[in-house]
């Protein structure tokens, strides 16, 4: 390797095709050494875990050795934005600075492309009565009849939620396949006849893991053989892994069903009484399993719900009226060509319904999820690291795995354990960023416990303390939705009785990427925020100077899924808490404190109100995990920094 690693460091040295390229380019050590792994791991079919700090460059250092390989490669991000970034910015800057010729294709789900099928359907059947809803149905179809790519995230004009894309889209069940009448300019096939012919394929982590599902499954495939899977953002894939390999049912895919099933019996067979009397008690079974629930806790286990009575019962209802609709659905099929589809569904969403109640799969954890109007039922790999395993060892193929949080105070046997990659290759490259000289991380001294009532009343108290002092400019992030609303709700009278006129914006009130665009304008605004903003969030500059952390993000511990994996290796000898809960934490505290530090030149302060990360012994692997900035718990250590700042730019 020692000529490639001589060929990498020239292209990202100081008078290389970057630097030459990009104005504000300089160059890193670590992005070369992350570069050089990935290029050996490529070259050797191996398998690498890298874990790169903000700053450091990680996606040239995984696109440079990807587009010299000389193979296909499936690039696989966490979201369908950061796709489209490193589909129509990254990639194109690293294949014109390196002038190499290669073809490049952006590959989603199927329901993110219009179909001409569902589209003129739409149109024809007048199923849209708002004035609102019309518009948006119009600016699709001129949309579909002049874009290349039927790709909704270039159809801008049409809000990301509105109710017309369902209707104009396709899914998997109802897509016709080679007998739709348009499937020569269909969108989707394009797609992948493009994906098909291209050296790099950008896909997210949603549209891989269907492939491998599919694949397992012995389903077909959705994307082409390759060379080299690169997956970024790795943190979020056990996650995700557990969704695409595990099962799941819902209400809202029955009463979608009973729609669609309306809508084509009522055009197609309006005499059928039969499938109109059947499309109907799906419905009415479909809302009796949810009043026969309760209300709380949110997530119920298996044997919660099947040892209720009236629940197994309604359940038991449930599915012999979805097989009754699958059976007249396939009775009427000549009728229409959308019938078999909707036959197929049927049948499919009964076995769904029937295998969940299966209590003899030890491999599998069972679950109810339950909303106020609907409910999941859910069903989970105990692990996925078998089927990872096979993946990873089991075809001729590199695969890297890359984020900026991966380890938990550099240990990476959580993230291997989860997905089998014990014998992966592990690296870790830390962020160039001076972050002794960056600012402080707070820890208040006062706070009742964690798990204290008050804790969260005393919390907002002090937000209104620290956001006075820096002068908003913050995010204020929580672990429960719960906390985030008494904040929402708490926080601005108590700033406007103290005279302080920050924009508060809340998670959920607008679109997350509104939020952001008004957080970043106004400079000096409150973010209250839960998941949502605790990853994927890119704020760089004075807009954000002080992120706050209310609890230790410990996972709820009476989740069934969770429940069970912690029994299973407690079962194997391991520890519950080591193996498992505080690498997690480690890992999310590292997501959330990353929102802070985003370039060079932010300074900031991170509060976390649980002082348990310095009291409990426990806390030492957790401070590891943080950026190395000095540790405070006197405020007055956050004021004299932001008075310093103030002083500075007035000087500016």
């Amino acid at each position: 390797m020692g000529r490639v690693s001589s060929d990498l460091a020239r292209l990202f040295s100081a008078d290389g095709p970057f630097a030459r390229a990009l104005p504000q380019y300089r160059e890193r050590p670590g992005q070369v050494a992350m570069a050089e792994a990935v290029a050996e791991t490529i070259a050797q079919n191996g398998v690498l875990v890298a874990e790169a700090g903000t700053g450091t460059g990680k996606t040239f250092a995984y696109l440079v050795p990807a587009l010299l390989s000389g193979g296909r490669v499936i690039i696989a991000t966490g979201t369908k934005t950061l796709q489209d970034q490193l589909f129509a910015r990254d990639l194109p800057r690293v294949r014109d600075a390196l002038q190499v010729p290669l073809n490049t294709a952006l590959l989603k789900g199927r329901a993110n492309y219009v179909c001409h099928y569902h589209l003129a359907r739409a149109r024809a059947e007048g199923r849209f009565t708002s004035r609102e809803a019309i518009r948006h149905l119009d600016r699709v179809s001129a949309f579909a009849e002049h874009s290349t790519t039927g790709d909704r995230a270039e159809c801008t004009a049409v809000p990301e939620n509105s109710t017309v894309w369902p209707m104009v889209t396709s899914t998997r069940e109802n897509c016709l396949g080679t007998d739709c009448p348009h499937q020569k300019e269909c969108f989707v096939f394009k797609a992948r006849r493009e994906a098909l012919a291209a050296d790099v394929i950008v896909v997210n982590h949603h549209l891989l893991f269907a492939d491998l599902a599919l694949k397992d499954d012995g389903l077909g495939e959705l994307l082409p053989t390759c060379n080299a899977i690169i997956v970024d953002e790795a943190h979020r894939v056990p996650e995700v892994a557990t969704q695409f390999f595990g099962e799941r049912v819902s209400a809202a895919q029955l009463l979608d069903l009973c729609r669609d099933a309306e809508v084509v019996q009522r055009r197609a067979a309006p005499e059928a009484a039969p499938l109109a009397e059947a499309i109907h008690a799906a419905g009415l079974a479909t809302r009796q399993v949810r009043l026969a629930l309760p209300a709380v806790p949110p997530r119920l286990a298996q044997e919660a719900v099947l040892g209720q009575t009236e629940a197994a019962e309604a359940l038991a209802a449930l599915i012999a009226a979805v097989s009754s609709l699958a059976d007249q659905l396939e009775a009427q099929a000549e009728r229409d060509p959308l019938l078999p589809g909707l036959a197929l569904r049927a049948h499919n969403l009964a076995g769904a319904l029937s295998d969940w109640q299966d209590r003899g799969r030890d491999d599998l954890v069972r679950w109810c999820d339950v909303s106020a109007s609907g409910w999941t039922l859910g069903a989970a790999p105990l692990s996925v690291a078998p089927r990872m395993r096979e993946q990873t060892e089991g075809q001729a193929r590199a695969w890297v795995f890359t984020s900026a949080t991966l380890s938990a105070g550099g240990d990476f046997s959580h993230f291997q354990r989860q997905l089998g990659l014990e014998n992966a290759r592990t690296e870790s490259w830390p962020s160039p960023f001076n972050y002794p000289n960056a600012g402080w991380i707070y820890v208040p001294e006062t706070l009742p416990p964690p798990n204290s009532p008050a804790h969260t009343e005393a919390v907002i108290e002090h937000a209104v303390e620290l956001t006075a002092i820096s002068g908003g400019r913050a995010f204020l992030l929580f672990t429960s939705l719960r906390a985030m609303r008494q904040c929402a709700e708490a926080l601005p009278p108590r700033l406007a009785a103290r005279g302080l006129d920050f924009p508060v914006l809340v998670q959920n009130e607008q679109p997350k990427h509104e939020l952001l665009r008004r957080f970043r304008v106004s400079g000096r605004a409150i973010l209250i925020g839960s998941q949502s903003f605790w990853e994927g969030v890119d704020v760089a500059g004075d807009a954000l100077s002080l992120v706050l952390i209310d609890k230790l993000p410990f996972a709820p511990p009476d989740d069934p899924v969770l429940e069970a994996r912690l029994r299973a290796l407690e079962a194997e000898g391991g520890s519950p808490f080591t193996d498992w809960q505080l690498p997690s934490t480690a890992v999310l505290l590292k997501q959330g404190a990353g929102r802070l530090i985003r370039s060079e030149t932010d300074r900031g302060v991170l509060a976390i109100c649980d002082d348990r990360i310095i009291t409990k012994g426990y806390g030492r692997v957790l401070r590891k995990s943080l950026p190395p900035m000095p540790w405070t718990r006197r405020i007055e250590d956050v004021a004299a920094f932001f008075a310093e700042r103030s002083r500075t730019a007035s000087a500016l």
